[in-house]
């Protein structure tokens, strides 16, 4: 494990390197959540095949990068996300993004095609809410801070049968922890971003994952925006919420792993 920074503008970038540390090896990029950190993705590390590097990173506002003032556009996270692939010599990644992590990929794959050969699209979708659903969230984290609106994040996070487990219990504290202005700043990037025409053009190996009991990507939207691109593949986890890598970490590495598999990604891997 190696950790590094990228600065975007004068904004740094935290981002970790896991596996196999050198450029030439196959590589994953992975884009967390609103809410959440790198540690999003720690259950599946380990799960995924050996001889690849892994890279994650913190959103701006979030974990260990800068926390700028507040708003946020998508433009900005994309290039926060460039900036990350750069400092590693990334090109030909494969990039996961959950939720607004794949707002993030989907503008990411347009913009820096150089980047991204193959994209998964996790619990995500090209427009996500609408503007007063996101205002009215802004107003309510400068208002009730991050601690108040943990239960009622949770529910839409994840299925009945994980909510109702202490195992809920860190990601609480996760988003309870979470800078409110990096919070409102990412909620005022995803209600100013509409990518349907941009990720219609888009000609890459794709996969759409989506949770059942998803409260805030239904799979039904999901789908919609996977159908924009052309060849795309779609696979739900009926009992996941919208988090289906930490509730169900086992389940999500082997559809990574296929997808991963089906698109030669893996070729070239030392036996």
């Amino acid at each position: 494990m190696r950790e590094f920074s990228a600065l975007n503008g004068t904004v740094r970038i935290h981002g970790q390197i896991d596996g196999v540390d050198h450029p030439i090896a196959p590589t994953i990029v992975f884009a967390n959540s609103l809410g959440t950190t790198l540690a999003l993705w720690r259950k599946v590390l380990p799960l995924l095949p050996d001889g690849i590097r892994i890279i994650r990173y913190d959103l701006r506002g979030h974990g260990q990068s800068d926390v700028p003032d507040a708003p946020y556009t998508m433009g900005q996270l994309i290039s926060d996300a460039a900036a990350i692939c750069d400092a590693a010599d990334v090109t030909d990644a494969m990039f996961v993004g959950l939720s607004v992590g794949g707002m993030i990929g989907q503008g990411l794959a347009v913009k820096r095609p150089d980047l991204i050969r193959a994209l998964v699209l996790s619990n995500t979708a090209a427009k996500i809410g609408n503007q007063q659903l996101w205002d009215d969230r802004i107003v309510a984290v400068h208002a009730q801070g991050m601690a108040a609106m943990a239960d009622t994040v949770m529910a839409r996070w994840f299925g009945r049968d994980f909510a109702n487990t202490p195992e809920v219990t860190p990601w609480r504290d996760m988003v309870s922890s979470a800078n409110p202005k990096g919070y409102a700043g990412i909620c005022a990037a995803i209600a100013g971003t509409d990518f349907y025409t941009p990720t219609s053009g888009l000609r890459i190996p794709t996969l759409g994952i989506a949770g059942g009991q998803d409260g805030a990507t239904p799979a039904d939207l999901v789908r919609e925006t996977v159908d924009l691109i052309p060849g795309s593949q779609f696979k739900v986890m009926p009992r996941c919420g919208h988090l289906p890598c930490a509730q169900d970490p086992i389940s999500y590495a082997e559809i990574l792993t296929e997808f991963l598999a089906n698109t030669g990604h893996l070729t070239g891997l030392a036996n």
